[in-house]
């Protein structure tokens, strides 16, 4: 159910990943990406819902980490999944 107000901002870390420019994911595959998600919580960088694996999705589901970045060049956004809402 959709929130007015994000519950989980302290799980935000001060993260610094290796590379904000690949899916780390994809690049393990040698598959390609539409966008790019950062973890707040841990620095992984995956792929939005709009590529094909939707690695940053997976990665919440797998880690509960919930909220994510996006690092792609114009977009301006941070999204918490567990609250479903721009932060």
């Amino acid at each position: 159910m959709s929130q007015t107000v994000c519950t989980h901002k302290d799980q935000i870390r001060d993260v610094h990943p290796r590379d904000i420019t690949v899916c780390e994911d994809c690049i393990k595959t040698g598959d390609t990406w539409v966008s790019l998600r950062m973890c707040l919580t841990c620095g992984h960088v995956g792929c939005c819902d709009s590529s094909k694996n939707r690695h940053a999705t997976k990665h919440f589901h797998d880690t509960g980490h919930p909220i994510m970045k996006s690092v792609t060049p114009g977009e301006e956004f941070v999204w918490c999944y567990v609250d479903e809402i721009y932060l």
